[in-house]
């Protein structure tokens, strides 16, 4: 429904007031003049609806498409139903078409040719492979410790979180770096070979460069420090997709949790004082209940595990 305005009731009052009184004194009572009595009388239907503006809009303009111009650009179109603005006019421009792309780009919203865009493929992941038993998969990474959280004489260091999660029980071992490279790497996973109450079958990291030299030329791709203490130690070495690091989401959504309940409230003066407070902190997580879990926590589920293989 039109919007009703004060102009339309006024339109309105002066075709009563003509009606009873004539056209002559409504214009002079008014202040309008009499044509403009008329031409609202004429199109005055009894609803107020009828009264209102109509567009002023031209219904021609001397440099508007010319029906060949507007065949050819549906004629493209139909042949060019995805394609989009500028890849279109290059098109039409390639066939005589003379006018801007913002022309187009008018004519074609006007008369309802915009590109229909083909949906995207949707994405289906396969599917997760459960883990049987503790220590038959290990997801490893690195976390950067946010510089906000490093204050005092420690302000501008770099501190580095290496984590390892058991993809089976989400036990997790956390460790403290001053350094971030294949050395770190490689002393890591001696003490998380250690420090696991179980044996390590398999390890998946990303292709990070601490890790593996994978993404380097194959001129310059030998075993890095941590790929040669796996196979030292008789462990399997699995590589994710590159820059997909959703397929390491275990450790990825811990590593987002130790943001909202550690760094969002922890400060470190020092490294050593990092060292500490990230013992603390490794502690009361692997001894949190889990849903996963059955609201168990990963120290209890590796317990009962190795006791007398009872799963919750």
């Amino acid at each position: 429904m039109t919007t009703i305005t004060q102009k339309m009731r006024f339109r309105q009052a002066v075709i009563k007031y003509a009606e009873k009184k004539g056209v002559t004194k409504a214009a002079i009572r008014y202040n309008v003049n009499r044509q403009y009595v008329y031409r609202w009388k004429k199109r005055y239907d009894g609803t107020l609806e009828s009264l209102a503006d109509r567009s002023h809009r031209p219904h021609h303009h001397p440099n508007e498409h010319t029906p060949e111009e507007l065949k050819l650009i549906s004629d493209m179109r139909r042949r060019n139903p995805n394609a989009g603005l500028v890849v279109f006019w290059i098109k039409l421009r390639q066939r005589g078409y003379t006018r801007t792309i913002t022309g187009l780009y008018r004519v074609l919203r006007k008369t309802g040719n915009i590109a229909i865009k083909p949906p995207n493929p949707k994405y289906i992941p396969k599917p997760y492979e459960q883990m049987s038993y503790p220590g038959q998969r290990v997801q490893i990474d690195v976390k950067f410790v946010p510089a906000a959280c490093i204050v005092g004489e420690a302000s501008g260091q770099k501190f580095y979180q290496y984590t390892a999660i058991d993809e089976y029980s989400r036990f997790r071992y956390l460790e403290a770096f001053e350094e971030h490279s294949t050395y770190s790497s490689a002393i890591f996973l001696e003490h998380l070979i250690k420090a696991f109450p179980f044996p390590i079958k398999c390890v998946q990291t990303d292709n990070g460069s601490e890790f593996t030299k994978r993404l380097l030329p194959a001129e310059r791709r030998t075993p890095t420090l941590f790929e040669a203490r796996l196979k030292q130690c008789g462990i399997e070495h699995k590589l994710i997709r590159p820059y997909t690091p959703r397929h390491n989401g275990k450790v990825e959504r811990s590593h987002r949790k130790d943001n909202e309940y550690f760094y969002a409230t922890h400060s470190f003066y020092s490294f050593d004082d990092f060292k500490k407070q990230l013992a603390v902190h490794s502690r009361k997580y692997n001894n949190f209940p889990m849903r996963p879990l059955n609201w168990k926590s990963p120290a209890e589920y590796i317990k009962a595990f190795l006791k007398n293989g009872e799963v919750f």
